[in-house]
């Protein structure tokens, strides 16, 4: 699931440095890592053998930590309800926060993304948070031929009006010789390459060239670092395709959110799990989501919450806790992502609000 990368949890207390919290917590949410993975096989090869369904997402997400005395806690920060874009659109939402906050706000970001921020009165030995949405979900197709004339072909310069909201997902997240040479290799040797095949391409090479795995490590792995292990977790992959991209001139920026796997009918099949992919900028289709830990290009499956520039900026719940070292006992977190056919036979009359 690839839970601690977006930070699930991802929270230190006064008497507990930031290192030994995080590993906790990765310690915690190895196991749905792995079984991310897992589902993550069965459900790719379910979608070769059907087309794109037009479902209503259910997720539940729950995370609970436990402490051996009542500890107080500080502000909370939760980005946990999906976005409103033009493709997902939150039907239902419901936060219950275990003990009562004494003061809960909403804002968006500057990327357009819900947080809600929390405040604590009182003490607890534990503390809950459970989500529960309800979106409708449109799946989208990627296709070459809907790229502007003057974008087929990379390089290619991006509209005047566009560099401005695009600069920060142009900015280079890593810049080495070895990122660069990787990157080159999906160019023909007079540096050009067909778009749409260049992102097919590099989005299938990493999924078939480079090992999902659970990692236990805290924090982001090195782009470099992964080229040289051709491993790494959801995150690390999607970092690495995003600082490839930015090095060939091509806007893109980390997306998390949930995945939907197995079979809904299936109880031992069925399950969902955080996930991190990317997004991409082609002038036509607008943002695109690619996803190199599955290969897979387009929506399907696919719920976004954040979108940012780089990973710490889209962590789901993060906060402090006023203790000592030896209070917090264990961290739990449980989702489940559903899906049910839409009974809305008028979907071309939709409409959302863009992010």
């Amino acid at each position: 699931m690839d839970a601690e990368i977006l930070g699930v949890g991802d929270r230190s207390g006064c008497m507990v440095s930031r290192s030994s919290a995080l590993a906790l917590v990765e310690a915690a949410t190895a196991h749905s890592d792995e079984r991310s993975h897992l589902g993550m096989e069965i459900a790719l090869l379910k979608t070769h053998h059907r087309g794109a369904a037009m479902p209503i997402f259910t997720i539940r997400h729950v995370t609970t930590y436990h402490y051996k005395d009542p500890v107080g806690f500080g502000e909370h920060r939760m980005m946990l309800r999906p976005r409103d874009d033009d493709d997902q659109r939150v039907l239902e939402a419901e936060l219950k926060v275990t003990p009562a906050p004494s003061e809960i706000s909403w804002t968006r970001d500057s990327f357009g993304n819900h947080v809600a921020i929390a405040h604590f009165a009182e003490r607890a030995s534990e503390l809950r948070v459970e989500s529960t949405i309800r979106l409708d979900h449109a799946p989208g197709e990627f296709r070459a031929a809907d790229i502007e004339d003057f974008a087929q072909t990379h390089p290619f310069a991006y509209a005047e009006e566009d560099r401005h909201s695009l600069a920060c997902f142009l900015t280079p997240l890593s810049q080495h010789p070895k990122l660069d040479r990787w990157a080159a290799t999906f160019l023909r040797k007079d540096g050009s390459a067909d778009t749409g095949e260049l992102l097919f391409d590099m989005t299938q090479t990493i999924r078939r060239t480079f090992k999902h795995v659970a990692r236990h490590e805290k924090g982001i792995q090195d782009p470099v670092r992964t080229l040289e292990l051709a491993s790494g977790s959801c995150r690390d992959l999607a970092v690495l395709m995003i600082a490839a991209l930015r090095s060939l001139g091509i806007a893109a920026r980390f997306v998390s959110g949930y995945l939907h796997l197995g079979d809904d009918d299936d109880e031992e099949d069925a399950g969902g799990n955080t996930h991190a992919w990317v997004q991409v900028y082609v002038p036509g289709p607008g943002w695109v989501d690619l996803d190199p830990s599955s290969g897979m290009v387009g929506n399907e499956n696919l719920v976004r919450v954040a979108v940012a520039h780089e990973p710490r900026e889209a962590i789901p719940l993060q906060g402090t806790w006023i203790g000592t070292a030896s209070d917090h006992l264990a961290m739990k977190v449980a989702v489940r992502v559903t899906a049910a056919p839409d009974a809305c036979d008028g979907r071309g009359a939709r409409t959302g609000t863009g992010g």
